[in-house]
């Protein structure tokens, strides 16, 4: 009898101890943290409502430009046979390089992203704008391999390169490249050989201006995956000419094309003189030779206040389309009334006219337009199908998905660190870090892409203590950015808005309220103009804070390459 009574002790113990258990693991998420008192988020909307997409109604056979809208800054392209890549800078977000995949260079659609593991990207303590810059995607048909070079700022890597053999399946893991510089890419000649170009300093002592920059060349080891020691060349000295002083020559691509090579750069920096040039050389390594009639592709030359305004052009790569024809994707900003630049820069097309020596692009010296003709033979699909929309669009979100939607990104860390999508919605693990600092944070981010619009979310939640926050965020960077949450002020709930400006913080409204059920939280904007409202019924919304500026969300004025993002943001260190 005392036996079983000690088997039958044995196993209540054992039992509570795997109640214990799997209590924990259902509840476990954000780094092994217990989620206790997590938010739950659901039915995220974002609306965008632009006048130049109501003004400009797409006829038959046109689409939008920019084809990437928001944040897809430096975009590169590559073709194997009808299929087309694509890949953006993503700097300290994670996962990183974003990579797109089109058969006809109008309907794109997102299969993922080319650094999605810890092993391939290391940005958990570098600023927003660090990390991961002007990625360049290239097609190997000697070995059947593409491969993505890049250089990231951060974890120790530098110049790196990743490849697959299939882009829908993942990359492998960093090859680190010994030589110093930035923006490199790959060429492979008709030959079998290959070439590493990038942007580096000048030779010590030999700088001249500010902004004096080089394009070198070296051989590339197929085999081994490295530069060969010794092989560099300097074939671009300061620009197109260096006695006018041009600052920044980077971003460089080689073609070839009728048996010659052309290099073509970025020229001007990556502002209001931005700009793309193009040189020509029988050897491809050089000497290259410019075209007379530099830049092939800028918006510098025209009136301020031009309507329905690109600006920025540059940090271009070209493809040869569909119909035959050359196409160049590019970065260009579209500010706002005020001249903001909340949606940062953005991946544009353009057709290119490659019937002389040189390329063009074609009404890429005159003020852009909002459309384009499509090739000939495509139909304009976007939004329909699992292609990307364009113009004004919706995008919902209720959560209910098995996989997490790619346009949601995490800021220096996996987002599956504190994210848990769950039968009630997506629940956020609050992380003991702000915001404001430079660290992972448990916030999930999707990208401004107009400057007009609406975004809404319901949330479920109710802090305990005043160090405890969560709600929604518009933010530039770790030091410019705006927060608006619930909290607890005593023992009452607060929805509270904040601004951070320099990386300090003042409260611009309070209001205390019952957050016993949930809460649907808005951020509208109109141009300049943010509003922050809330609602207690998911109808009838109240604003809190009045009318503030979007100032701070703009990239010239908070400084950096990255454009503003909408987060769904939990903290255990809410400092306000």
């Amino acid at each position: 009898m005392r036996t079983l009574k000690l088997i039958l002790s044995g196993w209540k113990s054992l039992s509570l101890l795997l109640f214990a258990i799997l209590c924990f693991s259902t509840e476990a998420s954000g780094r092994g943290k217990v989620t206790k008192n997590a938010p739950v988020f659901t039915h995220f909307t974002y609306q965008g409502e632009d006048a130049i997409y109501k003004n400009n109604t797409l006829k038959p056979d046109e689409f939008y430009n920019p084809i990437l809208q928001g944040c897809y800054p430096d975009p590169s392209i590559t073709r194997k046979g009808n299929d087309y890549y694509l890949v953006c800078s993503s700097f300290a977000m994670f996962p990183g390089v974003p990579i797109f995949h089109s058969n006809d260079l109008v309907n794109w659609k997102q299969i993922g992203h080319v650094l999605d593991r810890t092993s391939q990207l290391k940005v958990e303590e570098c600023g927003i704008s660090a990390g991961v810059y002007a990625p360049a995607i290239r097609y190997n048909p000697g070995n059947d391999t593409f491969y993505m070079i890049t250089t990231q700022f951060s974890g120790g890597f530098g110049n790196i390169v990743v490849k697959t053999k299939e882009p829908e399946k993942g990359w492998s893991d960093p090859i680190k490249l010994q030589f110093d510089g930035i923006d490199p890419s790959l060429f492979f000649d008709d030959n079998g050989k290959a070439y590493v170009v990038h942007n580096d300093a000048p030779p010590q002592g030999q700088e001249r201006y500010s902004g004096h920059r080089v394009i070198k060349i070296w051989d590339y080891d197929i085999e081994n995956d490295r530069v060969v020691p010794g092989s560099d060349k300097i074939i671009v000295n300061g620009g197109v000419n260096i006695e006018e002083k041009p600052i920044w020559i980077e971003a460089p691509h080689i073609y070839k094309k009728d048996g010659r090579y052309y290099l073509m750069c970025a020229e001007g920096g990556t502002g209001g003189w931005h700009s793309e040039v193009v040189f020509v050389s029988d050897n491809p390594k050089g000497p290259y030779l410019p075209a007379s009639s530099n830049p092939i592709l800028t918006q510098r030359y025209f009136p301020v206040n031009r309507e329905n305004k690109v600006d920025w052009a540059g940090h271009a790569d070209l493809v040869e389309g569909p119909d035959g024809k050359y196409y160049g994707v590019f970065l260009g900003i579209r500010p706002n009334e005020k001249s903001r630049v909340n949606t940062g820069r953005e991946t544009f097309i353009l057709p290119v006219d490659w019937s002389g020596t040189f390329p063009v692009f074609e009404n890429g010296l005159v003020p852009m337009k909002p459309t384009l003709k499509m090739p000939a033979g495509v139909e304009n699909m976007t939004g329909e199908n699992g292609f990307l929309p364009n113009g004004n669009f919706v995008f919902d979100d209720d959560f209910s998905a098995k996989k997490l939607d790619l346009r949601w990104i995490g800021l220096r860390g996996p987002r599956e660190e504190f994210i848990n999508i769950t039968g009630k919605g997506l629940r956020i693990t609050p992380f003991p870090i702000n915001i404001k600092e430079v660290k992972p944070t448990s916030t999930l981010f999707y990208r401004q892409q107009h400057s007009h619009f609406t975004a809404s979310v319901t949330m479920d939640y109710r802090a305990k203590t005043s160090n405890e926050l969560a709600g929604i965020t518009c933010y530039q960077n770790e030091r410019y950015n705006y927060v608006f949450g619930i909290t607890k002020k005593e023992k009452s709930d607060y929805l509270i808005l904040e601004r951070t400006e320099k990386g300090k913080s003042i409260l611009v409204g309070e209001v205390k309220i019952e957050a016993e059920k949930p809460i649907t939280l808005q951020v509208a904007a109109s141009g300049d103009d943010y509003r922050f409202n809330y609602s207690t019924d998911g109808e009838k919304f109240q604003n809190l804070g009045g009318t503030v500026s979007g100032d701070i969300l703009s990239t010239n004025i908070a400084g950096g390459f990255t454009g503003a993002m909408i987060g769904l943001y939990a903290t255990l260190a809410n400092d306000k």
